[in-house]
């Protein structure tokens, strides 16, 4: 999904920058086209951001699950269901 979300937010500042340049580039479509790289930057920044934080709290789950020396079933299934949701979402 956030590849989507990357491809989508390249897409829409290569045509809004496009746009701007149609008619010539004036100051304030040089200073729009730095705002929107900015944001689509940051959107990318906080996708990884959020990816990290999703994977840190798996491994603390799963340290959590382990704890108690017994790995029960439903230890068993709930690191499989995270080991599964990181493979199909890459996250």
């Amino acid at each position: 999904m956030d590849d989507a979300k990357s491809t989508y937010r390249d897409a829409e500042v290569d045509t809004k920058e496009t746009w701007r340049e149609a008619d010539g580039e004036s100051l304030a479509d040089k200073v729009g086209n730095a705002g929107d790289e900015m944001r689509r930057q940051a959107g990318d920044y906080g996708d990884d951001a959020d990816r990290g934080l999703d994977r840190a709290g798996d491994s603390a789950k799963r340290v959590e699950r382990e704890a108690d020396g017994n790995e029960s079933l439903a230890d068993k299934v709930g690191n499989a269901g995270d080991d599964i949701r990181n493979a199909v979402t890459d996250r």
